[in-house]
């Protein structure tokens, strides 16, 4: 019987508290004031299951990884954290995107939810 080959991915979620305010949304918007947010992060990492321990990576690898972010945002205005001008969730998960380093593992998404209804994730673009 053929195995079919699989794709494994880990995923944990991380928080942390800042204010930011929109500064390109319409006048009177109410994005364009500084507000804060309890901001929720899932990270999920694509890579090889190792054979010797069965896991992609040990989740305190990301750990590792998450907290030197976690250092630059937390309790932050996101606006004054260089690449962050314009803090919106879609360009958090970017910059995000572009930071997340575990060695042998690829970034397959991130997700920022400002609220508890209200999300944006990007993913690397196939192809």
């Amino acid at each position: 019987m053929k195995k079919t080959p699989l794709v494994t991915e880990i995923s944990k979620e991380f928080t942390f508290e800042a204010a930011h305010r929109l500064p390109n949304v319409p006048e009177g918007h109410k994005c364009s004031r500084v507000h804060g947010h309890s901001y929720r992060i899932e990270i999920t990492l694509r890579g090889p299951v190792h054979p010797q321990f069965g896991w992609i990576v040990d989740f305190a690898e990301l750990n590792a990884a998450w907290q030197p972010l976690h250092a630059q945002l937390d309790h932050r205005l996101l606006n004054d954290v260089p690449g962050l001008e314009n803090p919106t969730s879609e360009l958090l998960a970017a910059w995000l995107f572009e930071r997340v380093n575990v060695p042998g593992t690829t970034v397959a998404r991130i997700r920022v939810a400002e609220t508890c209804t209200s999300s944006c994730t990007v993913y690397a673009q196939e192809g």
